[in-house]
């Protein structure tokens, strides 16, 4: 099974039924054995994240390896991992998402979703305009910060 990669910006609508399209180019990420994998979606930060199934089996694999005494792993679980819903896929490429996590990421009708890599993000677009003009601000600390970890890009 080949690795799911993730990049890309690109705007969608939720519609009445509160089904969000998938872009096109993640859908052929999703695909495994002919049928598409569903996406397991959860909050993170000001939006939410989703993950292929196939990787989201590999995230709860790391979290089962984190010391369950620690209080910020406890923390980090219950507030990443409870939110976490299971999203098929439907045959027109599009998810349901749920309300909790609608109104956690304050989706209306203009959403923002974007590659990040082994999963892929999904934004208001109000709140898409805010993070990135913050981060285009921050965007030479940013690159700083990641040349110290020994990241050359």
């Amino acid at each position: 099974m080949r690795f799911a990669l993730f990049r890309g910006r690109f705007e969608h609508s939720i519609d009445e039924k509160n089904r969000l399209a998938i872009p096109a180019r993640f859908r052929e990420s999703l695909v495994a054995e002919g049928n598409p994998e569903p996406v397991i979606v959860t909050n993170l930060d000001q939006c939410l994240c989703a993950y292929p199934l196939r990787e989201w089996e590999r995230v709860e694999r790391l979290c089962q390896s984190l010391p369950q005494f620690d209080a910020n792993v406890l923390a980090f679980q219950r507030y990443f991992l409870s939110s976490a819903t299971e999203c098929p896929i439907d045959k027109a490429g599009r998810i349901t998402i749920p309300p909790t996590l609608r109104d956690f990421a304050r989706l209306r009708h203009d959403c923002i979703i974007l590659g990040n890599l082994n999963k892929f993000e999904i934004w208001s677009k109000e709140r898409w305009d805010l993070a990135f003009a913050g981060m285009a601000d921050g965007f030479e600390r940013m690159t700083t910060a990641i040349n110290t970890l020994g990241v050359r890009i």
